[in-house]
């Protein structure tokens, strides 16, 4: 059943409540039709829990705006929600300048990290995932028994004459009156040829979830990216005010798996009564990337699962880690963002 204000109900009792169920929780569609988002297709969400969220149809359907009861859960950059028609893959500085935050940037499916060569193919910064527009949408509500889930799915496609020809199925869903976001993504190799692919889910948090008060949860491995990284290994799970100056520090994780086979990170608020978690299935996504910046007017935490390391497709082909899909194979991820919106959900949090 869904429960809402506190109470649980059955399809029928609140078909007797509320007529439309969507004055209650559904998904609408918006374009947005200012500045550099002009032309952006969106689909909005609302749970009926307080859980808001947007989802960016034309930004490879990655999750911008998230919202609990007035509440912002998810960072957003100052470069607002660039249309990809905008976007610039050469080098580094293209990205950066269509890098709009929200709670999930998608990264890859061609590189992850830094610019790079691999196999003579020039390969952008976090690939081109993000600013690739989703196309075959769809999105509603659907009652399963007393459950009502809504959702929004399409397709983006990743292809080039010559070479790589992958397509992401891609479907976002939650529950009413859930505080729990799920994502779902199928990538498929189209094309003839063995293809390396990466993925990493870029999640960020930023004020007011994120603050001094504020800690990281999770059970893994840990270990510095680089010699700046290793300065702060000691707190890489807590956090300080925003300070003048603050090169990132970006920490590796290898999780240990619960019983199911996941992964979870959380971070949590104890001031404000308020977290949120990320949880991976390992099998597809075997690394964490902590991304830590605390400079003033950058003032995020990145978590982010990945089937990789974040140095660029030819450094993982070189360690050996490069992943493959072989002609019409397919992989399958799984993983969900979670809001703990109150003191009970939080006590459960730290106790375990």
């Amino acid at each position: 059943m869904a429960t809402l204000y506190g109470k649980s109900f059955t399809r029928q009792e609140l078909a007797r409540l509320a007529p439309d169920i969507e004055v209650i929780g559904g998904v609408r569609r918006v374009v947005l039709d200012d500045g550099v988002a002009r032309g952006v297709r969106v689909a909005q969400f609302h749970t009926g829990s307080g859980l808001t969220f947007d989802v960016l149809l034309d930004r490879g359907m990655d999750i911008g705006y998230a919202v609990h009861n007035g509440r912002p859960i998810s960072w957003q950059s100052s470069v607002g929600i660039p249309h990809p028609a905008a976007y610039d893959d050469k080098g580094a500085a293209g990205f950066l300048r269509a890098f709009h935050g929200g709670l999930v940037v998608g990264c890859g499916p061609d590189n992850v990290g830094s610019p790079n060569v691999d196999d003579g193919e020039e390969l952008p910064l976090h690939g081109r995932l993000s600013n690739t527009p989703a196309s075959h949408i769809g999105y509603g509500g659907t009652w399963e028994g007393d459950e009502y889930r809504l959702w929004v799915e399409g397709q983006v496609r990743h292809a080039i004459i010559f070479g790589a020809n992958l397509l992401l199925r891609r479907r976002i869903w939650a529950w009413l009156g859930g505080n729990t976001i799920f994502i779902e993504d199928t990538l498929e190799n189209q094309g003839v040829a063995r293809t390396p692919y990466q993925l990493l889910y870029h999640c960020n948090f930023g004020f007011p979830l994120l603050s001094a008060e504020s800690e990281l949860r999770i059970a893994s491995e840990v270990r510095p990216r680089d010699a700046e990284a290793a300065k702060g290994l000691a707190e890489y799970n807590r956090f300080s005010p925003p300070r003048a100056e603050y090169p990132e520090q970006v920490f590796y994780h290898l999780p240990r798996p619960d019983k199911e086979g996941y992964a979870r990170a959380t971070l949590v608020n104890p001031t404000l009564q308020l977290g949120a978690y990320v949880r991976f299935r390992l099998a597809e996504l075997p690394h964490m990337i902590e991304w830590k910046m605390m400079q003033q007017g950058m003032y995020v935490l990145g978590l982010e699962p990945a089937n990789c390391w974040v140095e660029g497709r030819a450094r993982d082909r070189e360690r050996g880690i490069l992943r493959f899909l072989e002609p019409g194979e397919k992989v399958e991820l799984r993983l969900e963002i979670g809001v703990l919106p109150d003191a009970a959900s939080l006590a459960g949090e730290m106790a375990g």
